[in-house]
């Protein structure tokens, strides 16, 4: 069964992430991953991401390895239902400067991913949370904000869900949904 956990904060959320997935791990899982917005050297941002098979141990030793961090950040613990375990189903996905992490089915993604490609989206995985994550975009990319684009997106969507997305072009903020999925948001001080 799969987990998310997403945090936005004043500080680092990379320990926040890392420590809310070992608690999901109990659910059963076959990889992981994560992805921060992150302030670069010219002061745009950027999504930084890393994705693995296996353990969240491996992760969070990838994540330190390579020095991922930053104070809003999306994680998550996939069982495959679409596509076989591996790194590129891993979640989260990504299109263009928007990641996703995904949990549930989407059933009509063979058609959305029909109308994607034809709208000259690439897909890398078998995933249908890849087919979420453009259609996102898709929207996006038609001059509207994050909430909007997902909103937008959500009325084309059939199943259920619990979705996290976080977006570069939008570096303060996280957007949640869900459809027949549990979604918990919590409020602390920073």
């Amino acid at each position: 069964m799969c987990g998310i956990v997403g945090a936005v904060a004043k500080r680092s959320v990379k320990n926040f992430l890392i420590e809310g997935l070992k608690k999901l791990e109990y659910r059963g899982y076959d990889s992981a991953g994560v992805a921060f917005i992150s302030k670069t050297a010219g002061n745009s941002y950027e999504i930084l991401r890393d994705r693995c098979l296996g353990r969240v141990s491996v992760l969070e030793s990838s994540v330190a390895e390579k020095s991922l961090d930053g104070c809003i950040g999306i994680a998550h613990t996939r069982w495959a239902t679409h596509g076989k375990p591996s790194v590129v189903n891993a979640h989260p996905h990504m299109s263009g400067t928007i990641a996703m992490v995904h949990n549930g089915i989407i059933e009509n993604y063979a058609e959305l991913k029909s109308m994607l490609i034809k709208h000259g989206y690439i897909f890398t995985s078998e995933t249908d949370t890849e087919v979420f994550v453009h259609l996102v975009n898709y929207y996006r990319k038609q001059s509207c904000g994050l909430l909007e684009a997902l909103q937008q997106a959500i009325k084309q969507v059939k199943g259920a869900y619990g979705t996290a997305i976080i977006d570069s072009a939008e570096p303060d903020s996280m957007v949640v949904a869900r459809c027949g999925s549990p979604l918990v948001i919590g409020l602390g001080q920073n």
